[in-house]
């Protein structure tokens, strides 16, 4: 068998002495390719990040709302979408997930530690399983209405915990936590916005815990009746929300005039997002 040709951003990183060896590749998507690294007497997991051409418009509109650009020239080269306008936006996208990574590890929150950011490469800590094994992800797992229910209530702890240190994750699911040995794993962070600063926080939160009802009460169905999003967010608005807080699952929707544009946005939003579910089962399987 040919041994495997690793990316040169990779290269580099050995030869500024970041890495030693690289192991094999653990997985590739549309957006980066993940490797098994060793450093000194660590594996890590190095995340390659590939050029975005495929995220949608609005996606990248409603995630990058609000984000710092270095300057003047860059936001408008960013708006124009030229070559240098394309680098910048892709570079601004690579550094979210990093500075979010940070941020929340920082505070505590179930991701894999962060180690360094060089050339495109993100290097963190592997996350792996009771046996030393590359962690699974959560679709790729089934679970006992028991460990489903604990699952669940860990990620939303997880999720109050991120709430409280000011950022959203925007795309969580089954497809980006990992189950390892001691719990679930938050991964995939490029997408992540600002709870304070975007528009869009207060829906994507929604959309997040949606999500983990849904998966979860695939194996404990009383979770499909419950309303974590709204209470969550209500206490966020509120100033309410801490991460020790005790949640109920429970929420009494406020009765008034009907947002139609929002209800039509959530309904184009639900549907997108079941495109996309599809394509990545589709991907999985």
């Amino acid at each position: 068998m040919a041994p495997m040709k690793s990316p040169k951003r990779l290269l580099s990183l050995v030869e500024e002495g970041l890495i030693d060896k690289v192991v094999r590749q653990l997985m590739s998507g549309k957006e980066a390719a993940v490797y098994v690294v060793r450093s000194g007497n660590e594996t890590l997991c190095a995340k390659v990040y590939k050029e975005a051409t495929r995220r949608s418009f609005r996606q990248a509109v409603d995630y990058t709302e609000n984000r710092k650009v270095r300057n003047s020239r860059q936001a408008r080269a960013m708006a124009k979408g030229t070559r240098f306008g394309r680098q910048a936006t892709e570079a601004a996208w690579q550094s979210a997930e990093v500075e979010a990574l940070y941020r929340l590890a920082a505070a505590g929150v179930r991701v894999p530690r962060p180690r360094n950011f060089c050339d495109g490469v993100l290097l963190m800590e592997l996350v792996t399983d009771a046996n030393g094994d590359a962690a699974p992800r959560l679709n790729d797992v089934a679970f006992t209405p028991d460990e489903a229910c604990a699952h669940h209530s860990t990620l939303l702890a997880e999720v109050v915990r991120m709430l409280c240190a000011g950022v959203v994750h925007g795309d969580l699911s089954e497809f980006n936590i990992l189950l390892g040995a001691d719990g679930p794993v938050i991964i995939d962070l490029p997408q992540a916005v600002d709870a304070a600063g975007n528009n869009h926080a207060a829906r994507m939160l929604l959309r997040d815990v949606a999500n983990l009802r849904d998966f979860f009460g695939r194996f404990a169905p009383e979770l499909l009746e419950s309303d974590y999003g709204h209470e969550i967010w209500d206490l966020y608005r509120r100033g309410a929300l801490r991460p020790d807080v005790a949640l109920t699952g429970r929420f009494e929707r406020e009765t008034g005039e009907v947002d139609v544009r929002s209800v039509m946005r959530e309904i184009d939003d639900a549907r997108d997002e079941e495109a996309a579910r599809r394509v990545r089962l589709a991907a999985a399987g």
